[in-house]
């Protein structure tokens, strides 16, 4: 059986999950350190295919969103100013100031354009803060229970991970009421029915406090203290957790032997990589932002990137030009039978393909200057069936927004308004063969035609096909190279397509 026809791996996942239970909480969580990249879509896409292939099987399903706002800022990284944040390092990102002054913190700064992004992606989120859960006393029980339970961790802590674990090692770590830093601080007791801990800190800080405001549980403790609280029994996690004797391992063993209850189940991802720049981090600033993704192309098209390919199979990122054959792909799903179910899953709102290759309309967007009545009179001359103004529209926006950020230097065009002064650099031999392409041209030619016209001049006369390519490029775009030449001229009116190819013909004369 082909891949393309072999069961998807979110309906192969549902149906193995729905045979232990029927009632499921789908959980995801990521740090809100920068900016959301494409990257993180793996996360949350990955458990909203699933959540989708456990809605279409009839399953009661909940998914959430955790946002890590209590981890704290780890360092000053490159995008943030140091006089401003070198003292926030160690403190919770939910008390951190917003680095733009319109947000209510760090933590919000970057929440919120996610947030927005994933509701153009069509991912209906229960969203939790981290913070409310602790500062809200959601966590209480798990708190204590570690507490009480400290050795037993460390010793789960050694036996995965084969490292000593310091004596005075707790998994809790507190938050210091008079700095506000969780690093540089230690337990020096708890009350267990009193539900209170004590602690002392670096800055010489001293205090008994309630837990549910004096800080939090270390990572490899707050993952399953979350999954034991809120119950969850599905979640996506990276690569690097999944490792032998990593936070699932620990976090499995921890919730059965500390909390009494059991792991969810595990869905590891491989990280998803910009192309030529590795791994994509917030903190290293090699990424493209959700954000930015969703304007460049349509929601359906960013699910499909996902959902197509397997959790653990990697996925190298380019928004250059592989980004546009991916529209492509998607808008032809139902054509070449290439990962149906994936498209099925991808789909939100049902636009109907466009009618051409989403590079053409880059093309057209170029030429025209965007303008939805040009290309609109432009497909009409190509005999091409015309969508909607909304379709033409929709699809045109995002076009311009990868031609202004993403597009390479050979995919980006400027019709010359004027003859380029480069053309007076064109052999006798390229100007004959434009004075002859000007007259043999006819109003009524289509992109094919003219295409097979001027290979025909290559073969009755003593040019080159790229020579007499780089003719038409340089007299149109000023510069060698461009798009399909006959798609190219076809879209251009003819008039103006004729009188430029004679004026570039006489150029130097």
């Amino acid at each position: 059986m082909s891949e393309n026809r072999a069961q998807h791996w979110a309906d192969a996942i549902a149906q193995e999950v729905l045979q232990a239970q029927k009632q499921h909480l789908i959980s995801t969580g990521i740090t809100p350190s920068g900016d959301y990249h494409v990257g993180h879509l793996r996360e949350v896409m990955t458990a909203e295919g699933i959540y989708r292939a456990l809605v279409d099987q009839g399953a009661e399903v909940r998914f959430n969103y955790i946002a890590d706002t209590m981890d704290p800022l780890r360092r000053v990284y490159d995008f943030l100013d140091p006089e401003v944040y070198a003292d926030e390092v160690g403190k919770p990102l939910c008390d951190i100031p917003c680095p733009c002054g319109d947000h209510g913190s760090y933590a919000e700064h970057f929440l919120e354009p996610f947030l927005e992004s994933m509701q153009k992606l069509g991912v209906e989120l229960d969203v939790l803060y981290a913070h409310d859960l602790y500062r809200q006393g959601h966590l209480d029980t798990q708190i204590i229970m570690a507490l009480e339970q400290t050795e037993t961790i460390k010793r789960i802590e050694h036996e995965e991970s084969r490292k000593e674990v310091a004596a005075d090692w707790s998994p809790f770590n507190p938050l210091c009421a008079a700095c506000g830093r969780l690093s540089g601080t230690r337990v020096t007791g708890f009350d267990a029915a009193a539900k209170t801990v004590s602690y002392h800190c670096d800055c010489g800080h001293a205090e008994t406090a309630p837990v549910s405001r004096a800080g939090k549980l270390t990572w490899r403790v707050d993952w399953p203290a979350r999954w034991h609280a809120l119950g969850v029994t599905i979640e996506p996690f990276g690569k690097d957790h999944a490792s032998r004797g990593g936070s699932y391992d620990t976090g499995t063993r921890v919730i059965r032997e500390v909390f009494h209850g059991e792991p969810p189940y595990p869905i590891p991802y491989e990280w998803l990589a910009l192309r030529g720049q590795g791994d994509m981090s917030s903190s290293k600033g090699n990424l493209v932002s959700i954000a930015n993704l969703t304007q460049t192309v349509p929601p359906e098209v960013a699910r499909y990137m996902i959902f197509k390919a397997k959790p653990l199979r990697h996925i190298a990122f380019d928004p250059g030009l592989p980004l546009l054959n991916l529209v492509d792909e998607y808008d032809n799903v139902e054509s070449n039978n290439r990962n149906p179910r994936a498209a099925d899953l991808a789909l939100l709102k049902d636009w109907p393909p466009l009618g051409i290759p989403f590079k053409h309309l880059v093309n057209l967007v170029q030429i025209s200057d965007g303008e939805v009545d040009k290309i609109a009179a432009i497909l009409k001359r190509h005999d091409l069936p015309i969508p909607s103004r909304e379709v033409l529209q929709n699809r045109i926006a995002y076009a311009q927004y990868w031609v202004e950020n993403y597009a390479p230097p050979e995919a980006r065009l400027q019709l010359q308004d004027t003859l380029p002064a480069s053309t007076e650099s064109l052999t006798s031999e390229q100007r004959e063969a434009l004075s002859t392409l000007a007259n043999r041209l006819e109003p009524d030619m289509n992109g094919d035609d003219i295409h097979a016209l001027v290979y025909s001049l290559t073969q009755d006369g003593d040019i080159e096909p790229k020579a007499l390519f780089q003719a038409i490029y340089t007299a149109f775009l000023g510069q060698p190279r461009g798009p399909r030449v006959g798609w190219f001229l076809g879209s251009l009116e003819f008039d103006f397509v004729r009188t430029r190819l004679q004026e570039a013909a006489a150029a130097g004369v």
